[in-house]
């Protein structure tokens, strides 16, 4: 007898995943992008709940943030210069040779030393209006140091997983059946232990007439590896107990099939569990073919290498 203030969850509830019946039921795109990104967007929230410059400034990829830092700091010594220009004329001082490009090359030249806190003494402000602007730059300049070295910190130590997929996944003959197999490999130098693989097969089945996505985790021949230097082949061996038995590639098109894939380890860099996660489509497979071998031919030092610019190399018998 189950007590009053438990509610059963059923079955097909469970296997949801927290996507959501509306989500599941979404046939164009793909649930899960190749870089781990969730498909969905949302929307209906006030301006100041969907600025997070926090988290995007750390989730964004370096080229963006050293991009878009320059830019602001361009921008906001611009918009510096502009505002001594406006104190008048002689609020800046300026060598007796002066100086090429102008009041606004000057002017800008010299709200870049005061952000730095350079000063070179070349120019230097005069009045009382150009000394306001100064003080009151100085002080952005120091807070935005400060918040700019706060965020790069935060970055480097943000802990992340850096797992390569390969591009395609197979379905390729295996001891005797058939398998479907990702291979994978840590591009970091950083050494990860306890690394496991949770694999769901997600297509859309007819139930009562009606197309509903369905939800099965794979049984993979090994799910854990304990020690993560080399490369890892992720196998599911496609027996008469596998949801893919029988399957051809045109009802994993036909049923828009996506392999959701989840990788979790212990990064001793870190200290702690990081994640990472990516899927493969129908139209990411291949079938009937093998992955080229990653490893190299010890050298005279004995020293076991792989190519991890191999991962991708799929051979065809």
């Amino acid at each position: 007898m189950t007590a009053p203030h438990l509610k059963i969850v059923p079955a097909e509830e469970e296997k949801d995943l927290g996507f959501g019946a509306i989500v599941t039921g979404e046939r164009k795109h793909r649930l899960l992008n190749r870089d781990g990104s969730f498909n969905v967007a949302r929307e209906g929230m006030g301006i100041w709940e969907a600025l997070n410059p926090y988290h995007s400034l750390l989730t964004m990829s370096w080229p963006k943030f050293l991009g878009g830092l320059t830019g602001a700091i361009l921008l906001l010594n611009a918009a510096f210069a502009v505002i001594y220009l406006m104190c008048g004329d002689g609020a800046l001082a300026t060598p007796a040779t002066g100086m090429p490009g102008g009041p606004f090359l000057q002017a800008f030249f010299f709200s870049v030393e005061t952000f730095a806190t350079i000063g070179y003494g070349h120019v230097y402000p005069v009045s009382v209006a150009a000394n306001t602007v100064m003080t009151v730059e100085s002080i952005i300049g120091l807070i935005g140091v400060a918040l700019t070295t706060g965020i790069m910190f935060a970055r480097f130590s943000r802990p992340s997983a850096k797992l390569r997929f390969s591009k395609m996944a197979l379905i390729a003959p295996y001891r005797g059946i058939t398998a479907f197999e990702f291979r994978l490999a840590n591009v970091r130098n950083s050494q990860m232990v306890q690394v496991e693989a949770r694999v769901l097969f997600s297509r859309f089945e007819s139930e009562d007439g009606k197309a509903r996505r369905q939800f099965t985790e794979l049984t993979l021949e090994r799910r854990q590896v304990a020690f993560f230097p080399l490369s890892w082949t992720v196998v599911h061996p496609i027996d008469d107990t596998s949801p893919l038995w029988g399957l051809t590639r045109e009802d994993l098109v036909r049923s828009n099939a996506e392999f959701l894939v989840l990788m979790t380890g212990y990064d001793e860099t870190f200290a702690t569990t990081v994640h990472t996660r990516t899927s493969y489509r129908a139209e990411e497979i291949a079938w009937g073919a093998r992955y080229a071998s990653v490893f190299e031919k010890p050298g005279d030092d004995g020293m076991i290498k792989i190519d991890v610019g191999r991962l991708d190399e799929v051979v065809r018998d």
